[in-house]
């Protein structure tokens, strides 16, 4: 696998590394399930009307919290 990186460059690659290599080389789907996983966690729609009620809702912070 060629990597693109420059701290890869110098030749040494770790056994930590060489595992993540060929375990993404011999389960295509892990890059797939990566995705996925991100997508459900941080691709969501922004619901502006609920962080409008948020911040109408706050209470507003302090300049300095030991007065």
């Amino acid at each position: 696998m060629r990597h693109r990186l420059a701290y890869r460059r110098s030749g040494y690659v770790s056994e930590f590394t060489r595992f993540i290599d060929d375990y993404l080389q011999t389960h295509p789907q892990a890059r797939e399930n990566q995705r996925r996983g991100w997508r459900i966690w941080w691709e969501r729609p922004a619901k502006l009307r609920e962080l409008e009620l948020i911040q109408a809702d706050s209470v507003p912070e302090p300049p300095y919290h030991y007065d």
